[in-house]
């Protein structure tokens, strides 16, 4: 029987803080255990410290999580809690996304400063977002908007949005939700319209694969539709070596045993476009999206991500 806390780690943003204490009191309440035996361990990372450039520019995915797979790898912490959609496909060697809790709306969100829509907004606008996929299905929607990278917390955003550095910003309406403040929220958008990032609104919890103790204690938090869902949405960023360099939206449903999935891919400018769907069995929820993402790369043709990458 343990005795000591399990050590959680996580980001120290505010969101992050909310997404630890979730799987904290999930797993409180599977096991019947108290809350001094969790120790939840605050990190900062690449990502939290430089903040005056994009992701892209200083190494996409992986920046929220490198100092966090570090202590998990060096066994200074039993599990990590993130944000599904900032995870890198590849993991580092001997660490696996072991659970997901259920997820919270997959759909983004518009904080509109001049006008409540983006449909809405005065010719040439200013709409801030980090997200290359953003800042693509932006200027699809409206190629006379200039759009301006925002990084920093929800927090952060919505400070330098009521500065008037922007007229209108998005955000992922899953961490919203969590923080308690979707009062913010002037539009919601259709996410057939303007699909979310793969794995947007999960929560992934990751454990090394060697520790069967923490895997099994986490196995009573998985939400099942959920991991199969992602696994699908992942599988199709893999598929398309997708990264934060990459405009590449997705997602999918799961309605009893049957999958269907939806995916994007968009040329910076959002001037070059395609899609694909496909269905199937939630058993084969990777395969499934490993099909996606071929289908669609086929379709783009070889030299789509190399014209403008």
């Amino acid at each position: 029987m343990q005795t000591k806390p399990f050590r959680i780690g996580t980001r120290g943003s505010p969101l992050a803080l909310a997404q630890a204490r979730e799987a904290r009191d999930r797993l409180m309440a599977a096991h019947g255990l108290p809350e001094e035996m969790f120790e939840i361990v605050v990190l900062t990372t690449k990502g939290d410290r430089i903040t005056d450039r994009s992701l892209a520019a200083i190494g996409g995915k992986g920046l929220f999580t490198e100092e966090l797979e570090e202590k998990l790898t060096s066994g200074e912490l039993d599990f990590a809690v993130h944000s599904a959609k900032d995870m890198a496909t590849k993991l580092p060697q001997g660490l696996a996304l072991t659970a997901y809790l259920p997820r919270e709306d997959i759909r983004d969100s518009v904080i509109g400063r001049t006008a409540p829509k983006l449909i809405e907004l005065p010719h040439g606008a200013t709409v801030g977002s980090a997200s290359l996929r953003r800042q693509a299905l932006i200027r699809r929607l409206r190629p006379d908007i200039n759009v301006i990278t925002f990084r920093g917390s929800v927090q952060t955003r919505l400070r330098k949005l009521e500065e008037g550095q922007a007229d209108a910003t998005l955000l992922a309406l899953a961490g919203l939700k969590r923080l308690g403040m979707v009062e913010v929220i002037t539009d919601i958008l259709d996410p057939d319209e303007f699909p979310p990032a793969p794995a947007q609104g999960a929560i992934a919890i990751e454990s090394r694969i060697d520790d069967q103790q923490m895997n099994e204690l986490l196995a009573a938090v998985n939400d099942a539709p959920t991991f199969d869902a992602v696994s699908c949405e992942r599988a199709f960023l893999a598929a398309l070596d997708g990264s934060c360099r990459t405009p590449i939206a997705g997602y999918a449903i799961c309605e009893g045993d049957h999958l269907r999935f939806f995916g994007m891919i968009l040329t910076p400018d959002g001037r070059q476009v395609h899609t694909t769907t496909i269905e199937g069995h939630r058993r084969d929820a990777e395969a499934l999206g490993i099909n996606a993402g071929q289908a669609i790369r086929a379709e783009a043709g070889s030299t789509f991500f190399e014209d403008w990458t």
